[in-house]
């Protein structure tokens, strides 16, 4: 499966953004979809996940309340709907997927898209 990641852009701090994870060559509907982070010379960390039929999320503690993941399965296409964004919300985010177990942990995740820049500033 091919992820395409889009949406990212400039946004003022207390702002709302909202990124697609698109999927092709694969459907979706059978992987567990997760976004990692990484921000300017830091290492990439998890941020949320959803589980392959959108009944489980989980989320880093410090975007709780403030992101929400979601997923159409008919349009190959998970959601990150990112509220109240702060500047330490900085990155470049990428969306990842893989099946079997849903997981935190950025190692097991198979396939990438290629990441797309978030910037919160005034």
């Amino acid at each position: 499966v091919q992820l395409q990641a889009s949406g990212g852009g400039l946004v003022q701090p207390g702002g709302s953004l909202t990124l697609a994870c698109a999927a092709s060559g694969s459907s979706l509907d059978s992987y567990d979809v997760a976004w990692f982070r990484q921000a300017p010379g830091k290492e990439r960390d998890f941020v949320g996940v959803i589980d392959w039929n959108g009944v489980i999320t989980d989320y880093t503690d410090s975007v709780k309340g403030r992101f929400t993941i979601s997923r159409n399965n008919a349009k190959n296409t998970v959601y990150l709907q990112m509220n109240s964004l702060k500047p330490e919300d900085t990155a470049v985010y990428y969306c990842a997927a893989k099946r079997w177990r849903i997981t935190t942990m950025m190692g097991e995740y198979e396939y990438w898209g290629q990441g797309t820049l978030v910037t919160v500033s005034s």
